[in-house]
């Protein structure tokens, strides 16, 4: 029973990858065959375009007040000698340079005052929060004991080397003079020694206790969170009760930020295959949607120095004015100009045709008082923003053809009217 079962599936798929096959082949003969009837139309359309012209011809010799009757209707521009530029278009996003997220110097505390609200405006070194310093303050008090005891130690050690230093000075002084014994002198001279070592090893102490209340002092400042730039405060999530720490700081959504917006940029990412036309300083034109401005230029600041792997980009960035209307994170429109001429001719895109061979436009010439469509070879360059490059073929002050140039034939007879 199994065998069969498998034999029968088996034979499901096969047919079923059969008819998957089937069903490409036919599609592709299917696609093939649109393209030959395309040809094929395109052929007649010809044909029937010349005998058009033929006839129109004859109709023109034959009755001369018939040839009004096949005048085309057309719309002509005069053509004039421009620049021409083209933008490669790449979408970012507007970014600060200034924005800083507020943490506490030190290990971080309760929070027990918040001196700013969300949107006010701070300057640096403005202070935002006070944590709970109450450990931190006995700490400062236990030093500063500390240095009190030391100083007193001190005192009192000093007093043992002025009453050494003055029996060693007595006993040296009447030795000179041939009193006394020489262990006398001796003896005082080791008894000064002494007591001065131990005074260097007080004042040390006494040292060593004021570098303790310093220390406690700080951490008692580090209960202070100060702004550590000047901007706008965007986000602020910390409360008083809560536990505000570098930690919980870093943490998405549970600190402060600060923007500051008189340093904003476009950031976008460029394909690698624009890698040669994209140069530090080069122009670019920035486009905002929402801000009211209207588009204005900047200049690369920023060209990046590898390609992610991944997207096969690399970032750019330009300088953006300070703004009110512009928000980090805003959407915007990167114009980078790769290619530019000067003083040469344009075109509408549409009014470009192609043949088998080349390139044309229509344009309309006048002889006496008669206007006719004259096909026009063209050579193009780039396009953008609707206009194409005439290269060659073309000269400021042709009449170019902009409307009903689809069904018109060359030495056709034209009128504007």
């Amino acid at each position: 029973m199994n065998s069969i079962v498998k034999i029968f599936f088996g034979a499901v798929i096969a047919a079923t990858l059969v008819a998957c096959g089937a069903g490409a082949k036919d599609k592709k003969g299917e696609i093939g065959d649109i393209k030959v009837k395309i040809e094929k139309l395109k052929k007649e359309k010809s044909a029937l375009d010349a005998d058009i012209r033929k006839l129109e011809d004859q109709l023109t010799k034959a009755d001369p007040e018939a040839a009004k009757l096949v005048k085309k209707l057309v719309t002509v521009d005069t053509l004039r000698i421009q620049d021409f530029t083209h933008f490669i278009e790449l979408q970012g996003k507007i970014d600060a340079d200034g924005i800083g997220y507020v943490a506490p110097s030190g290990q971080g505390g309760q929070v027990k005052a918040v001196f700013a609200k969300l949107g006010n405006r701070v300057s640096k070194g403005q202070l935002l929060l006070k944590l709970d310093d109450a450990m931190a303050k006995q700490g400062v008090v236990a030093a500063q004991q500390m240095v009190i005891g030391a100083q007193q130690q001190m005192g009192q050690i000093k007093a043992r080397v002025d009453q050494a230093q003055s029996i060693y000075t007595r006993y040296q002084n009447l030795w000179k003079q041939g009193i006394g014994a020489e262990i006398q002198v001796v003896n005082a001279k080791a008894d000064f020694d002494a007591a001065s070592a131990q005074l260097r090893a007080a004042q040390a102490q006494v040292g060593s206790a004021q570098a303790q209340v310093r220390l406690a002092q700080e951490q008692v400042n580090m209960s202070n969170v100060y702004a550590g730039m000047s901007g706008v405060i965007d986000e602020m999530n910390v409360k008083v009760g809560e536990f505000f720490s570098p930690q919980s700081a870093a943490m998405p959504g549970s600190g402060i930020r600060i923007v500051n917006a008189g340093n904003l940029k476009i950031v976008t990412n460029v394909p690698d295959t624009y890698i040669s036309k994209v140069k530090k300083g080069e122009k670019v034109e920035v486009e905002i949607k929402g801000s009211g401005q209207a588009p204005f230029t900047s200049v690369i600041s920023v060209v990046g120095a590898s390609i992610n792997p991944n997207t096969r980009a690399f970032v750019v960035e330009a300088k953006l004015p300070s703004d009110p209307s512009l928000k980090p994170n805003q959407i915007a429109t990167m114009k980078i100009l790769d290619y530019e001429v000067k003083a040469t001719v344009a075109v509408p895109v549409n009014v470009v045709q192609s043949d088998e061979t080349s390139k044309y436009v229509y344009v309309m010439e006048k002889s006496g008082d008669k206007m006719f469509a004259r096909k026009k070879t063209v050579i193009t360059g780039e396009a953008y923003n609707g206009l194409m490059e005439i290269k060659s073929g073309l000269n400021g002050g042709d009449l170019i053809i902009t409307a009903g140039y689809q069904t018109v034939y060359d030495g056709q007879a034209l009128t504007t009217n």
